[in-house]
This record gives structure tokens, C-alpha cells and sequence, in this order.
């Protein structure tokens, strides 16, 4: 490790700082900074403190209100983020106190900060100094008790109010690892096998026989057969969304939002007959795409298009099967990707419902009769599952919700709802549409 993990603190710093005060996004800007450490003791440190400062990030914020007299100016923005890590160190990584503060100190003379290496010194250690009163103090203040924003919070209390506080927790814990073993490589038996000669434990799912789900995170180089496109990770209740359609061989299927391409890979692991066509509007994700299915040897029609202007791309063929994972407020994944809980605001959701809304108006005519569309969201607001699907329904009398077996969740409306950590899996919506 570098000395005394300095590097690595100067490397969550500058992640946390552009998530923080740039808007930029964690998934983005985390694996770059990663690669920049030599040591993986280094890049383990980083990574641990960059999602423990992200993870409760709101909760940091207002210890912070309490801990500085005035707020920093925008200058010291990395001073700012060496204070949000040092929290995350003393309370959530669990790294010594004169350790964790003393590298925290010395990372600001890295960033161009040394005049602010005092005040961080004395905030840290006034923050250990005064851990209990303060928590007393801040009691009652609900984004600081689950680092969750009020109005997200205060929704889940509206659509949950049974299970609020369970979906909170769930959030801010640290997410398992699910595995997608390709069938044209092995049975997820004899996989599971070679990762126990390894030390890696694993659990099968009864309903997902190709998943198996890994207690803690690793990187995907310590697997054995990735790279030659034996294993992908993939989130149980993600591999649930392709379960879900009746597939067949040769049938005509569109991925309507497909990047990076788990779900279009996992069509043509299950059933590699198929003529997929993948769509996604952004290039740099339809790149990934492409990457990812490389690594795996599949072959599908790859297209850059907006799925909601059909005009622009659809040759008039209607698709038997349709899945459509809708963009969304991706409030059931946030345990996975806890910047959104900073980024999203409330005035997202009904831009989104109106996304949703158009996407499901523009792809149902391509669909055949007799033909299924999947709807799937990452949310777990009802808005934007139980009410869009509802909504739909009313609008398309050619329309009819199919029934799904219960280990896709509880009964939401004509769809059924998986809140995160349900199995140990994502927060998902998904609801099957038969075209009468």
C-alpha cells in the first residue's frame, strides 16, 4: 500500500468531490480512479471509502452542518470531500482514528489543499470528540437517521408504509454479488464448484437456475472463466426480467433499452435461436454493449435509436416479444448505486412517468398479436409501476396483464414489486402484457 493509503484517499477525494459538487456520476468516474492505484490494497481502501461517503452521504452533510461554523468555499470543494471520506472512514469503514485522519490530513497537501489540512484535522477529531452528543442533536432528523433526502423518504412512506423503513435500510446496506452463468458454457453447479475450490462461497436460487449469488463483492478478475465469457454479473431480480418472457427458438424479439446489455445477453444465453434487435440512444453505452457481447460471443442487431421514435428505425416486422426495462428513477438500486439517492430529485419522477409513458404508447403497435411485453423498471415508486401500468391498461383495450409467480414479488396493481433486499435481490417492478 502506498504510504499510509495517502494515494488512495487522494483518489476517493477527487471521486467524491466530482459526485459531490459536480454532479457527475459515481459509475462513471469510480473505475477510472481505480485503475490509477498500482496496489489493490489501495484500490480496495478506495473504493470502501467512496462508497461509504456516497452511502450515507446525506448523513455526512448534516454532521457537517454541525462540525463547521460556516460552509466551505467552492475552492475547497476537495477539502470538503476529505472531510465527507474521513467521516465515512471513522464511522463506516472502520479504519483507527489517528490512521484514518492523520493519511486524510496529509491527502490535502496532495490535492493543493495544505491550508485546509488544520480545519480537517480539527473537524475529524471534533467529530470523535462529540460523536454521541451529536447523534443526540440530530435524532430526530430523518435524512440524517437514513441518509435519504426528505422527499424520497417521505414517498416511500406514501407508497410503502409498511415496508419504508426495511426498503431505507436495505438501501444503505452493502449489496451481495449475483452471478449469471452462461448455459452455453457450464451449469451453474459445476461453476459454483470451481468457485468453492477457490474459497469463494455461493448460494444457487431455486427459481434462477443459471444465478448464483456471492455473500461480498470481487472483482470480476478473481472469476474464473470471465474473460473467456463463462460468468457476468447480473443482479437476481435482472436475470428475472428475461425469465419472465416465453421464449422460443427463432422468435422475433426487441431489447428495447438495452445498454449495457445484460438483459440481450441473457435472451441469447437462454435461447441462442432468437433474432434480437438491441437498442439503446446513447453511443457510448450501445460501445459497451457491443464490448460486452464480444467477451461473450454473441451476435445480435446492434442499433443506436430512440425506442420511443419507432419511425426512425423499426422495418415495419412486428416483434413477438418486447422487453422494455424503462428508464426510471432507479430507486430500487440504490444500495448499488448509492449517488442517485444525492442526484435524483423530486421533480424527476414525473419527467419519467412521461418517458415511461410515450416509450410504452410508441412499442406496443410493433408487437404481433398474441405477442408479450415485458415492462420492467429498476423503481420503487408506485408512479412509475403500479400506476403507469395501470394507466396503460386503461388506454389499450387490446391489452391484458399476464399473471407472474410470486418469487417475483408482492402483488403491486396488475405487475408485482421486489423492494430491495427481498431474496437478497434489487428493487424491481415488472409486469407481463399480452397483445389480445
Amino acid at each position: 500500500m502506498s504510504a499510509e493509503g495517502v494515494a488512495a484517499r487522494v483518489a476517493a477525494a477527487r471521486v467524491v468531490q466530482a459526485v459531490r459538487f459536480a454532479g457527475a456520476s459515481l459509475k462513471a468516474e469510480l473505475p477510472s480512479a481505480l485503475l490509477s492505484l498500482a496496489d489493490p490494497r489501495d484500490r480496495a481502501l478506495c473504493e470502501a471509502m467512496v462508497m461509504a461517503a456516497c452511502r450515507f452521504l446525506h448523513r455526512y452533510e448534516c454532521l457537517l452542518q454541525r462540525l463547521l461554523q460556516r460552509p466551505l468555499a467552492k475552492r475547497n470543494a476537495a477539502s470538503h470531500a476529505l472531510l465527507l471520506i474521513g467521516l465515512a472512514q471513522l464511522e463506516a469503514v472502520g479504519i483507527a482514528a489517528h490512521a484514518a485522519i492523520s493519511a486524510t490530513v496529509e491527502a490535502s497537501r496532495h490535492l493543493r489543499q495544505a491550508p485546509m489540512a488544520g480545519l480537517i484535522n480539527a473537524v475529524l477529531r471534533r467529530f470523535l470528540r462529540e460523536r454521541d452528543s451529536l447523534q443526540a442533536q440530530l435524532a430526530d432528523d430523518l435524512e440524517y437517521r437514513h441518509s435519504h433526502a426528505a422527499w424520497w423518504i417521505e414517498k416511500l412512506r406514501v407508497d410503502w408504509p409498511e415496508h419504508w423503513p426495511a426498503i431505507l435500510e436495505a438501501d444503505n446496506a452493502q449489496p451481495p454479488l449475483w452471478l449469471r452463468v452462461n448455459a452455453r458454457h457450464a451449469d451453474a453447479g459445476d461453476y459454483q464448484q470451481r468457485l468453492s475450490s477457490l474459497d469463494i462461497e455461493s448460494q444457487r436460487c431455486a427459481y434462477l437456475p443459471q444465478a448464483l449469488c456471492l455473500a461480498r463483492g470481487l472483482a470480476v478478475e478473481r472469476l474464473p472463466g470471465f474473460a473467456a465469457g463463462e460468468v457476468s454479473v447480473q443482479d437476481g431480480s435482472a436475470q428475472l426480467a428475461v425469465a419472465a418472457l416465453d421464449l422460443a427458438p427463432g422468435l422475433r424479439v426487441l431489447d428495447a433499452c438495452a445498454a449495457p446489455g445484460g438483459k440481450t445477453a441473457a435472451l441469447l444465453e437462454q435461447q441462442p435461436d432468437l433474432q434480437v434487435l438491441a437498442l439503446d440512444n446513447d453511443p457510448r453505452r450501445v460501445e459497451r454493449m457491443r464490448i460486452g457481447l464480444r467477451r461473450l460471443s454473441l451476435n445480435c442487431e446492434i442499433r443506436c435509436a430512440d425506442a420511443s421514435q419507432p419511425r426512425d428505425w423499426w422495418d415495419g416486422r412486428r416483434f413477438d416479444r418486447i422487453l422494455l426495462d424503462a428508464p426510471c428513477s432507479a430507486s430500487g438500486v440504490a444500495r448499488r448505486q448509492p449517488d442517485s439517492k444525492w442526484h435524483r430529485r423530486a421533480s424527476d419522477i414525473a419527467a419519467l412517468v412521461d418517458l415511461q409513458a410515450r416509450l410504452l404508447a410508441a412499442l406496443w403497435p410493433l408487437l404481433k398479436p398474441g405477442g408479450q411485453l415485458l415492462y420492467a423498471t429498476c423503481s420503487v415508486f408506485r408512479d412509475e409501476n403500479e400506476a403507469q401500468v395501470a394507466a396503460f391498461l386503461a388506454a389499450h383495450a387490446d391489452a391484458r396483464a399476464l399473471p407472474l409467480a410470486e418469487h417475483y414479488g408482492r402483488c403491486s396493481g396488475s405487475g408485482r414489486q421486489c423492494l430491495p433486499g427481498d431474496d437478497q435481490r434489487d428493487g424491481f417492478f415488472y409486469a407481463l402484457l399480452e397483445r389480445r
